[in-house]
């Protein structure tokens, strides 16, 4: 993969572009399996929560009730 830092030289205005080296491609490549692991913890805590509320209407609880009880 060849991911491109941009450097701005604020002093300059001149913009430099050159490929990640190991260093900087390893943690890119930690940060990106961190967001996607966090994307799908979201999703999997999202999916409960619609399960838990599929749950208590089956339970005869009404929209209000789920509001006053999960907020």
């Amino acid at each position: 993969m060849n991911e491109i830092i941009k450097i701005h030289n604020a002093t300059t205005g001149k913009v430099t572009e050159r490929p990640l080296n190991a260093k900087e491609l390893a943690i890119y490549e930690q940060n990106k399996q961190q967001e996607i692991a966090a994307r799908q913890a979201e999703s999997e805590k999202a999916k409960a929560r619609l399960a838990a509320e599929a749950k208590l209407l089956a339970l005869g609880l009404t929209t209000e009730d789920l509001k006053a009880l999960l907020g």
